[in-house]
């Protein structure tokens, strides 16, 4: 009759424990992050001073190519932190023919701000340095906000579609600064991100936006089709990439104290339409259609693979 009594304690102990450990874990990863992030902030801010006052295109190439290799530093410490105090499984499907020395676009489905991180697990020295559009108002997160704006990520300005309605021209706005964005990225080899969902998908924003996906929000294509217009012509390739969590979506808590068992990671290469090359999204009717069909289609795609990843993976050991 004691049996019982003295597994539950023994249940209740180990919980503790992987509680405790994951508290220890968390704690000592945050501490790592915010000293490796700190380490790195004063020298990359001052590579990009020097960018900014003597614009001389020579030195500003070499403070670019700097910025990029302390960015590469600082992710890759970042990994091995993570490395250290997780377990996490990785099963990882993608091409192999990427290069680090060439233009890529990429677009990811959006569950949690870990996808950022899982990305630049899988991608970084691997393909040039992930670049991606921000909002303005991350300009103010302390130190990670300068840091953006020292590896030139684009912030813009993000306006309720109401708002976009009554004012047409702010829509024309956020595509100028696209494709001034679009144009220095033609300098140097740089990976464009594009989360197309616009926002970190939820049960709640899907059904809000009735949208016809079952593991995804409807995409938003201009910003997309902005760079394979102004970009293409550079681009290796657009990569599609699908990212599962079959635990359920993670927080950043989640991922810095170990409690991500498994990700699994499909990668798509799609090839770069010319006929998309020097287009007009806002003004070229046909284009806008034609591209939006194959976003929709690329969408049909991607929500029956995150379907299938799950099913598969319900049936895989743990």
């Amino acid at each position: 009759m004691l049996e019982p009594a003295s597994s539950a304690v023994s249940e209740w102990a180990a919980s503790v424990m992987s509680r405790l450990s994951s508290l220890l874990i968390g704690g000592l990863s945050f501490v790592a992050f915010v000293a490796n992030t700190l380490f790195w902030f004063l020298p990359l801010t001052l590579v990009a001073l020097v960018r900014v006052l003597a614009p001389w295109p020579p030195l500003v190439r070499a403070c670019r190519a700097t910025a990029h290799a302390i960015a590469s530093a600082w992710i890759g410490l970042n990994v091995l932190g993570l490395k250290a105090g997780g377990r996490m499984q990785w099963e990882v499907r993608q091409p192999h023919d990427v290069r680090p020395d060439a233009w890529y676009l990429v677009t990811c489905n959006h569950r949690s701000w870990v996808d950022i991180v899982v990305l630049q697990w899988l991608f970084n020295r691997r393909l040039p340095m992930l670049t991606f559009f921000l909002k303005r108002e991350l300009f103010w997160v302390p130190a990670l906000g300068l840091a953006w704006w020292a590896l030139e990520f684009p912030f813009m300005r993000r306006y309720p579609r109401a708002v976009l309605d009554e004012r047409p021209d702010l829509r024309q706005k956020d595509f100028d600064t696209t494709r001034s964005a679009c144009e220095r990225f033609r300098q140097a080899p740089v990976c464009v991100l594009n989360f197309l969902e616009g926002t970190r998908f939820t049960a709640e924003k899907r059904d809000r936006q009735a949208s016809p996906f079952r593991h995804l929000l409807l995409p938003r294509a201009g910003g997309t089709a902005q760079v394979v217009s102004t970009l293409g012509d550079r681009l290796h390739a657009w990569l599609d990439v699908t990212i599962v969590y079959p635990a359920g979506t993670p927080t950043f808590w989640h991922l810095i104290s170990g409690q991500i068992p498994r990700v699994r990671v499909h990668v798509e290469a799609i090839a770069i339409d010319p006929a998309w090359l020097g287009r007009d999204y806002l003004a070229d009717e046909a284009f806008r259609d034609g591209f939006q069909a194959f976003v929709r289609e690329l969408w049909m795609r991607k929500d029956a693979r995150i379907g299938a990843m799950l099913g598969a993976l319900a049936d895989l050991p743990a």
